[in-house]
C-alpha cells in the first residue's frame, strides 16, 4: 500500500447523516441520557420515552408555521382575487352582449373597463378601407401590425405615446393592453376579414405588464367581435 493510500485510510473524515441516524437507531439510550446535549438542541428529556420540546424547538415550529400561514394566506388571496376577476368579466360579457349598435358596443366596453376593472378608458379600432362605426377609431392599413408586429396576436406593457385610441382619458394611461381581432362587419362573410384592435388603458403603471395573463382581456375582445357583426357598418 502507497503512502498515499495509507495516509486516505487513516484521515480524518465528515461523519454522514445516515451512518449517525442508524447508530441513534441502534443506541437511543446513549442521546436520552445525554441531558446537556438534548438542552443545546433544544429538547428536554422528560422521563425514558418522553421527549419535550424546549424554547428552541418550539421557536422553529412557530416560525415555520407562521410562514405556511403567509403563504397560505397569499394563495387564498390570489384566488379571491381571480374569482373576482373572473366574475366581473363574465358579468361585463353579458352586458356587451345586450349593445344594440357598434357604437353602444363601444361605449359599454369602455364603461365596462372602468366601472368593474378600475381601467382609465377602453376602446375598439379597425383598419380602412370601409366604413369605420360611429365611437371606433380608424386606423390606417398596416396599423394593427404597426402596433403589434405581423403575428404578434396580444401586446400588454407600457403605454405608446403616439397611440391615440383612448381620448382625452389617454392622458392618465400608463399601461395598454391590445388585443387583436379580425372582424366581418355587418355579417357579411363573403369578404376579408378586416383587422382590429380591442384596446385598454390602466391608469397604474404596471396595470398591464409582459408577464401577465392575457386570458380575460382576450375573452371580453373575443365577445366584442361576435358581437360586431351583428350589424352593418352605419358610418
Amino acid at each position: 500500500m502507497s503512502k498515499e493510500e495509507t495516509a486516505d485510510l487513516f484521515a480524518p473524515r465528515e461523519p454522514h447523516w445516515p451512518e449517525i441516524r442508524a447508530w441513534l437507531q441502534a443506541n437511543p439510550d446513549t442521546l436520552l441520557d445525554d441531558r446537556s446535549l438534548l438542552e443545546e438542541i433544544g429538547l428536554i428529556a422528560r422521563g425514558r420515552n418522553v421527549v419535550e420540546f424546549g424554547r428552541t424547538a418550539l421557536t422553529k415550529l412557530e416560525a415555520a408555521a407562521e410562514r405556511e400561514a403567509d403563504a397560505r394566506k397569499r394563495i387564498e388571496d390570489v384566488a379571491r382575487a381571480n374569482f373576482a376577476a373572473q366574475t366581473q368579466t363574465h358579468v361585463a360579457a353579458l352586458d356587451l352582449m345586450e349593445a344594440r349598435s357598434h357604437s353602444d358596443l363601444a361605449r359599454r366596453l369602455d364603461v365596462a373597463a372602468q366601472a368593474r376593472f378600475g381601467l382609465s378608458a377602453a376602446a375598439i379600432a379597425v383598419e380602412k378601407p370601409g366604413g369605420v362605426p360611429f365611437g371606433w377609431k380608424a386606423l390606417e392599413p398596416g396599423g394593427v401590425d404597426a402596433w403589434l408586429g405581423g403575428h404578434g396576436l396580444t401586446w400588454l406593457g407600457p403605454m405608446f405615446p403616439e397611440l391615440d385610441l383612448f381620448g382625452p382619458a389617454g392622458e392618465e394611461v400608463k399601461s395598454v393592453a391590445l388585443i387583436r381581432m379580425a372582424l366581418h362587419l355587418g355579417g357579411e362573410r363573403g369578404e376579408e376579414a378586416r383587422p382590429a384592435l380591442a384596446a385598454f388603458g390602466s391608469p397604474e403603471p404596471e396595470g398591464f405588464t409582459a408577464g401577465m395573463g392575457c386570458e380575460l382581456v382576450a375573452f371580453v375582445a373575443a365577445v366584442v367581435a361576435r358581437t360586431a357583426e351583428r350589424w352593418p357598418v352605419l358610418s
